[in-house]
């Protein structure tokens, strides 16, 4: 199923080659169009580091459930979601499915206790909450955070290219980017568990851009524009990058936010290492000009990513992300 996903190869832009944004942004154009994901190699990012985050994922829900516990998944969007903590409602596929089967722990950007945004309790800007007793955790998820950050600012201007903007189009947009890494534990799910039973249950993202590491362990399905749904491969070296609903908002609608789910009857435990990676604070979003035509009007008015998650706030996560300030939502 592979040659269904389209490949980026950024070697070429790498190299400073003439024209390599131009030609990864008309792949990309593709990729969005026909397909919402692609694979990404030649990235700069270290294999170590990448082995070195699943081994970190494993670590920290190998723990014993109260020192998890411990750190309590909050309004930020922060913290650890126990086993079938959430269910996915708002971003959906087909209806309201039973709690996922999954636990998981979100980290965002690492703020400093003094920083203005954590003093004035602006909503998604909270502190970390970091394991107690596990030495080594938060440097490995610090550094794969910062090389996804970095990854993912190298992708922006590809997208520019693709949607026929200058390259430099969305860099005051990006100047410092929201972003959450998600780290996830698939138990083994029995062959025999019902249909309707999901890992993680169809759904679209609420990213920008969401990037995937490659697991060896099976289990992510996406479905096609076509209807058909297949089984993600998974590519040694490479990335798979896909968009959600701000992209999708953003380009009014010119751009996919296709469904996926996971299903983990591999007989192993899976492990997943998704970063989800959004526009700046602050940054306004108003439909991309060049998505703006005579028979494609706006359908939105600007918003920030402060009003677009609001938007999205709640209805996944209940009352274990409600607080004072409200309730957040990542895409998974």
């Amino acid at each position: 199923m592979a040659d269904e996903i389209p490949i980026l190869d950024l070697a070429p832009l790498l190299r400073g080659e003439p024209g390599a944004l131009d030609e990864l942004g008309r792949q990309l154009h593709r990729a969005f169009t026909e397909v919402g994901f692609y694979f990404v190699r030649n990235t700069g990012v270290p294999e170590a580091l990448v082995q070195a985050a699943f081994a970190a994922a494993a670590r920290f829900h190998a723990q014993p459930l109260e020192a998890k516990l411990a750190m309590p998944f909050n309004a930020h969007n922060q913290g650890y979601l126990p086993f079938r903590g959430n269910t996915t409602r708002m971003n959906a596929v087909d209806g309201v499915k039973k709690p996922n089967a999954n636990e998981a722990v979100f980290f965002k950007r690492d703020l400093p206790p003094g920083h203005p945004d954590v003093l004035a309790g602006k909503r998604f800007r909270g502190l970390n909450q970091w394991p107690a007793d596990l030495p080594g955790f938060r440097e490995v998820a610090l550094d794969y955070a910062a090389a996804m950050e970095g990854l993912g600012k190298r992708l922006v201007p590809i997208y520019a290219a693709a949607l026929g903007l200058p390259h430099d189009w969305f860099d005051d947009k990006f100047r410092e980017p929201m972003f959450t890494l998600r780290m996830t534990h698939y138990p083994q799910q029995e062959p025999t568990a019902a249909e309707d039973e999901w890992g993680l249950a169809p759904h679209a993202d609420t990213s920008f851009m969401t990037i995937l590491a490659q697991n060896k362990v099976p289990g992510l399905s996406i479905r096609l524009p076509d209807g058909r749904w297949i089984d993600a491969p998974a590519l040694e070296g490479h990335f798979l990058v896909n968009g959600g609903m701000m992209l999708r908002r953003w380009t009014n609608h010119v751009f996919l936010a296709t469904p996926h789910r996971v299903t983990n009857r591999s007989g192993q435990e899976r492990y997943a290492i998704p970063f989800f990676m959004d526009c700046s604070y602050d940054a306004v979003m108003a439909p991309v000009p060049s998505c703006v035509t005579a028979d494609n009007p706006a359908r939105y008015t600007p918003f920030t990513y402060l009003e677009f998650m609001s938007e999205y706030s709640g209805a996944n996560y209940g009352e274990r992300g409600r607080s004072a300030a409200g309730v957040a939502l990542q895409g998974a």
